[in-house]
């Protein structure tokens, strides 16, 4: 019996320093990724694996690769290493885990890391129904949907590391792909955040573009509700006042621009009137007047006409004196003559000419025309 337990005593001694080794009883190394497990395509990703200050070697293993995936030497002071990924892609999407050697054997693997690549799709749509304002302790139910056929949908709330929820999709009525979550009871001393992404069930950890954020609003009751839907009328109604003075404003400087622009024009045909008014002015009421109309020519050779007819005897014609005096009597001396004709007479009254009598003769053609020229009037019929 002594030598049983003799024994026993001895095998214990001989496998003791073996054991946490065999038996794995060496802590498991804990493992993350900075700047967080999601990563967008092409930014980097650093794996980080923390053990124990004995720690002589980290290795990296990931799920469906040849192991080691990787291996690092231990940063100073020792209890930890990284893994650097330089550019993420769908090659780095996975799952993974760490493990760290020290003189005496291998550690435990650590826990599952789930290293997530986004913008391999396009972005789903998300909404809140009924409603994003939701009262206090109630739920609310969030709908992603995808056009492109997305067969898994995956819920994210923001300040959580871990994916929310993750839901098979199910068929719409217009042939897309969506999920229904429900999301609560719901608590006014937290802020609710949310994102939708989708994937397809084959790659997991390959996701799309993440959808537009979606805020719930958590009131106390239903008058913090009511107070809640007031103020956001208000703001739409402020919205709506600005934009209607911007377009007014942008109006009235359209239009000041508009007139800027014709007044120079307006001036610049004022200034043309004025030009033409000084070269052709217009006759005096006392003056010659010259018409253009037909009409009026052919009455003109007419009246000039009779007049030469009715000449006096003694051929009284027109022309210039230098007093004004003989200007008179000299009108008045033709307008006798010409009443006393028997013919019918067409009286004148001729305004800054005088008559002239002219003595011709036969020798008289052949001398050179008078240098002054001769004036044709128009005759007013009384």
């Amino acid at each position: 019996m002594i030598f049983t337990l003799t024994a026993l005593l001895c095998l214990g001694l001989s496998v003791g320093p073996r054991t946490p080794v065999q038996a794995g009883t060496l802590p498991k190394p804990t493992i993350w990724a900075e700047p967080g497990s999601v990563i967008l395509w092409w930014r980097p990703v650093t794996i980080w694996c923390q053990g124990t200050l004995e720690a002589q070697e980290y290795r990296l293993d990931k799920e469906g690769s040849v192991s080691p995936w990787d291996r690092q030497s231990p940063l100073e002071p020792g209890d930890k290493a990284k893994f650097s990924i330089t550019y993420m892609t769908e090659q780095y999407a996975g799952r993974y885990h760490c493990y760290y050697l020290i003189r005496t054997g291998w550690s435990e693997h650590s826990d599952p890391l789930e290293l997530v690549m986004t913008g391999a799709y396009n972005k789903p749509s998300l909404s809140a129904l009924p409603s994003p304002v939701v009262t206090s302790g109630g739920n609310v139910t969030l709908q992603c949907d995808s056009w492109w056929g997305s067969d898994r949908f995956i819920l994210t709330k923001e300040g959580e590391h871990q994916p929310s929820w993750i839901l098979d999709s199910q068929p719409d009525l217009d042939g897309q792909s969506q999920a229904l979550f429900t999301v609560g009871p719901m608590t006014p001393n937290h802020r609710w955040i949310f994102r939708c992404y989708g994937c397809n069930r084959n790659y997991p950890q390959v996701w799309s573009k993440p959808s537009d954020p979606v805020e719930l609003m958590v009131s106390g009751d239903s008058e913090d509700q009511l107070l809640h839907t007031e103020s956001g009328a208000q703001s739409g109604l402020t919205w709506y006042l600005k934009v209607l003075i911007g377009v007014l404003v942008a109006f009235v400087l359209l239009l000041s621009l508009l007139l800027l622009l014709l007044l120079p024009i307006r001036h610049r045909h004022q200034g043309k009137g004025k030009m033409s008014g000084a070269a052709d002015p217009q006759p005096k009421d006392g003056g010659l007047q010259i018409s253009s109309s037909p009409a009026v020519d052919a009455q003109e050779e007419t009246l000039y006409a009779a007049v030469k007819d009715t000449q006096p005897e003694e051929g009284v014609q027109l022309h210039h004196q230098g007093t004004h005096d003989e200007d008179n009597k000299r009108v008045k001396y033709a307008q006798a003559a010409i009443s006393e004709a028997p013919q019918d007479v067409t009286y004148a009254q001729l305004n800054h000419l005088t008559l002239r009598r002219e003595m011709t003769s036969p020798s008289s053609q052949s001398e050179e025309p008078p240098a002054e020229p001769s004036v044709y009037a128009a005759l007013a019929i009384h």
